[in-house]
């Protein structure tokens, strides 16, 4: 039978058998029964076909995985859903961390911890058996940590800010094989530029967090038909004007081949979803919404009092794998006149093929630096607009709005090959330069340069 060592040629004799025993997951190469399954990602529009795989299920796997390849001067990759993968790797090792998974509620000190590969769905059902909730995304399957260390911007983010900035603790193995134990009292640094730079500067093993007392929210979408597009957004952006910072909400143009509990809603036809997460009472709620309700008939309205448990419900974001490429700018202001470009180019009358176009609504929390400073960008953006496309597709919608923008992007909203080089846009002139200053120090033969990696100076 022939070795793994001997297949993995490129490697010294007896290398990756040698690393097989040093861990307590699995070592895969090309190949290798389990080695496709494991690289099954959420997003299909890119599959990574690394040299090696590493399926963690400790965190001394990762330290020995990081070692083996800075020994060698191989890449390093890390999957743990795979939502917002870029390009793909082929010429690096990859962790797979969706073993570790772990996920801890402490209700005294109002904390979680959760593992490299957790999802949000786990946290939010701890959470709640404690009326807490978490700063999840719109879809309760993605990561923790990489949605976390990307910003993290949900349905509370109004209210609360971003994900990143409740982060208290969290251990990384860094590209010098050390597994560290990072605050802002041990390693101010690092603690500062992990919370904004995602994956550039290590493989995060767990985070710690804040949890925040939500246990039910006044939630939900509206559904209306596409030739409602122009009244609805003006009514919106208006709206977004006057309410309170506990009221979170998106509005999304939709092109799908079918929209799960809207009767009736030809296949592929525009339906507008205006989405909502307001924290305050349900009467307080009602009221609140009642200005959109107003503008026309909705194709559907699943807008009311929920449990938490049920935020999910909200945007209904897809739950089975699928091909999509996302982009997204970050908009200063969304005037008349960006309003009737937007439509020009996304609306009923647009030959967009873009199953959904979004703009979500910024602001309050998420405008202001949190207690601990850290790396998250765009405090000063007033809304992002994102697109997500079907594999190849040109963009048509963000281009035509940039004249309204800031200039740079959200990191979280980015996915497919042609975001890969997209990190540095995310961050102001200031905050990426010292990222970088920071990248030199901490990997500087730039180990973690997959995924949406910052490049260090002298790349």
């Amino acid at each position: 039978m022939t070795s793994s060592a001997q297949r993995y040629h490129e490697v010294e004799d007896g290398a990756v058998d040698r690393l097989a025993g040093r861990v307590r997951g699995e070592v895969l190469l090309p190949g290798d029964p389990g080695y496709e399954a494991e690289l099954a990602g959420f997003n299909e529009i890119a599959r990574h076909r690394p040299r090696l795989v590493v399926a963690a299920v400790h965190p001394e796997d990762v330290v020995a995985a990081v070692r083996f390849a800075g020994e060698r001067g191989l890449a390093v990759g890390v999957q743990a859903t795979g939502h917002g993968i870029a390009a793909p790797d082929e010429h690096a090792l990859l962790i797979s961390t969706r073993r570790m998974n772990t996920v801890a509620v402490d209700p005294l000190s109002r904390t979680a911890r959760a593992e490299a590969g957790a999802q949000w769905h786990q946290v939010i059902a701890a959470a709640a058996c404690h009326h807490l909730a978490p700063l999840n995304g719109s879809s309760p399957l993605v990561g923790v940590v990489g949605y976390t260390l990307g910003g993290g911007l949900g349905p509370l983010g109004r209210q609360y800010g971003y994900a990143a900035d409740h982060v208290t603790r969290f251990r990384i193995v860094t590209a010098d094989g050390r597994h560290r134990t990072v605050t802002p009292e041990a390693d101010a640094d690092l603690f500062w530029a992990v919370r904004g730079g995602k994956g550039s500067f290590g493989v995060v093993t767990d985070l710690e967090f804040r949890l925040v007392p939500v246990r039910r929210l006044y939630g939900g979408g509206l559904y209306f038909p596409g030739e409602l597009a122009a009244p609805l957004l003006r009514t919106w952006r208006d709206w977004t004007r006057r309410v309170p910072e506990s009221m979170t909400s998106s509005v999304a143009l939709l092109r799908l081949p079918g929209l799960p509990g809207v009767p009736g809603h030809p296949a592929g036809r525009l339906a507008v979803h205006v989405r909502f997460a307001f924290t305050g009472p349900a009467e307080e709620g009602e009221r609140l919404v009642r200005p959109l309700r107003a503008v026309g008939a909705a194709l559907a309205d699943t807008v009311g009092e929920m449990p938490y448990t049920d935020v999910a419900d909200i945007h209904q974001d897809p739950t089975e794998p699928l091909p999509y490429q996302e982009r997204n700018i970050v908009l200063r202001v969304l005037d008349d006149t960006a309003l009737e470009r937007l439509l020009e180019v996304a609306g009923p009358d647009a030959d967009c093929t873009d199953p959904m176009v979004e703009v979500r609504q910024l602001g309050g929390a998420l405008s202001r630096p949190p207690a601990v400073p850290n790396a998250v960008g765009n405090r000063d953006g007033a809304f992002t607009l994102s697109t997500l496309s079907l594999p190849g597709s040109p963009d048509r919608v963000l281009a035509p709005l940039s004249g309204w923008g800031t200039g740079r992007r959200y990191l979280n909203f980015l996915a497919g090959p042609d975001t890969a080089d997209a990190a540095a846009d995310c961050y102001d002139e200031q905050t990426h330069a010292r990222l970088v200053r920071l990248k030199d120090r901490y990997d500087p033969d730039n180990l973690f340069r997959r995924g949406h990696a910052l490049r260090p100076a002298h790349d």
